[in-house]
């Protein structure tokens, strides 16, 4: 038995082929440019994206020995980017508009009012992260849209183009905010009208497992976002299991069960998944930039050449020497929902170096982190532990700080392509050749990082610092 995982992220898509114990026996990933035309925007190529994916797959298929030995594949996709494109012939009328982008913000103001009803019916916070602020914007200003035109999520595009027709399903379509929490599986009229969207326009919902049709001509068994794949490539299925996903931002994700989350302290309630008739939830909390930093103190600021340095540059020091980072390139996110910030650093003197720099910089990932996983506790009681995955769990800085600021076990994935697994894994059951309890079995370990220090005062420290820092906008005219 051959499983496929399709991991379509945000700069780059990334398939693997697992086996009948879902370890990994061949992968390939194409990398996908991302551009920023203005401040705050980011696009990229929707045909590129497509090409993406069909060559990996393409790849896998032939490392395997061809598509008769696959059993299924399963889609994840990055979530909240949208596409616009043509009925007729499939081609993207303008470039994508990727989930971190703020471009939307003016629609966000103008809605303001209905943020309420907006947030009672999909539980979601008005933000120009969801997809519905994204397609309002493509509606009035890209030129190539006209009333025929048809919008999406990347995995909607994807099947339209490599599959048997455009389709989405529960989990991603939760990220749109045009379906409403209580109601998966269908677009929701009144969401729909306040954000001037016509439901026609956008892809059939269809459940997350199952006979989904085709991908690539292999047998598409499983599609859902990018995090809940992860969630379940963790091993994350049973209520208040919880894994953080540590890319280009850091999403932590938490098992809620059967039933519609309440009562949150400014995390999200999301659909994880709707597998055989039934719907699962999670508690969803963003941290936007944390790649993103690595990448900008590196490349933008040139502290360092290669991200691989930043280990040996924070333990270099013993401390920030006073330096306090807020990571809001692209506003801050949960519990936060600041779009309105942006990064600062403080404390400076002309005693810091870029050690201390880099040092405050991941320890404030660590505290964001925190953030996300008190205000989760609020409702679903504190985790025993935090998995993890992701291309910064490779530096053993920034783990053992994240144990001791939690001060509870951080365990790391035992492959780094948890996101894919997930996927894969999910085929399988969609497939019925495998179960959930399977999954759980065969995906659970992975090396624990105990915490070693209590880290409570420096993240109390950290956070009145943060609160007063989200503050320092800057008027852009």
């Amino acid at each position: 038995m051959i499983l496929i995982g399709v991991d379509q992220g945000t700069t780059g898509t990334r398939t693997v082929a697992f086996d009948e114990r879902l370890e990994p026996v061949a992968e390939a990933y194409r990398r996908v440019a991302v551009t920023h035309p203005q401040p705050g925007w980011i696009s990229k190529d929707a045909g590129e994206v497509v090409r993406s994916v069909d060559d990996t797959v393409r790849e896998v298929v032939a490392a395997v020995g061809g598509p008769e030995r696959v059993t299924a594949i399963g889609l994840d996709n990055e979530g909240e980017t949208v596409v616009a494109w043509d009925p007729a012939t499939g081609e993207p009328v303008a470039d994508a508009v990727v989930w971190g982008c703020r471009r939307s913000q003016p629609i966000v103001d103008r809605l303001a009012a209905h943020g309420a009803l907006v947030e009672e019916r999909s539980g979601l916070p008005l933000d120009p992260y969801f997809s519905s602020t994204k397609i309002r914007w493509l509606i009035e200003n890209a030129a190539g849209v006209t009333p025929e035109t048809r919008f999406g999520t990347l995995d909607g595009y994807l099947t339209l183009r490599l599959g048997d027709g455009a389709r989405t399903d529960p989990s991603t379509a939760a990220r749109t905010q045009l379906q409403a929490l209580a109601a998966p599986g269908r677009w929701d009229p009144e969401l729909c009208d306040v954000f001037g969207v016509d439901p026609a326009s956008l892809p059939r919902i269809g459940p997350s497992t199952g006979d989904l049709g085709t991908l690539c001509g292999l047998p598409l068994r499983a599609a859902l976002v990018d995090q809940t794949a992860a969630l379940a490539g963790h091993g994350c299925l049973l209520p208040g299991t919880i894994k953080a996903t540590y890319g280009t931002g850091i999403f932590v994700l938490q098992n809620a069960g059967t039933a519609p989350p309440r009562d949150l302290a400014g995390v999200l309630p999301v659909v994880a998944w709707e597998h055989a008739g039934a719907t699962t939830y999670a508690l969803d909390g963003g941290v936007f930039s944390a790649g993103t930093v690595v990448d900008w103190l590196g490349a933008g600021l040139g502290l360092f050449a290669e991200p691989t340095e930043t280990e040996a540059l924070a333990r270099s020091v013993a401390d920030t020497a006073g330096v306090a980072f807020l990571p809001a390139l692209a506003g801050l996110g949960a519990p936060w929902w600041r779009s309105d910030a942006r990064g600062v650093f403080a404390g400076l003197t002309a005693g810091a170096t870029r050690a201390h720099l880099v040092r405050a910089a991941l320890d404030a990932l660590c505290f964001r982190v925190r953030d996300v996983v008190d205000a989760m506790a609020v409702t679903a009681g504190r985790p025993a532990a935090l998995r993890v995955d992701g291309g910064l769990t490779a530096n053993g800085y920034l783990l053992q700080r994240q144990a001791d600021v939690l001060g509870i076990p951080v365990v790391v994935a035992r492959t780094p392509e948890t996101t894919a697994l997930g996927a894969a894994a999910l085929a399988g059951v969609g497939a019925a050749a495998l179960t959930l309890d399977d999954v759980a079995a065969a995906v659970g370990g992975g090396r624990t990082v105990e915490p070693e220090a209590d880290a409570t005062a420096d993240y109390e420290r950290w956070r009145g610092f943060a609160e007063r820092a989200a503050e320092l906008t800057v008027p852009t005219a």
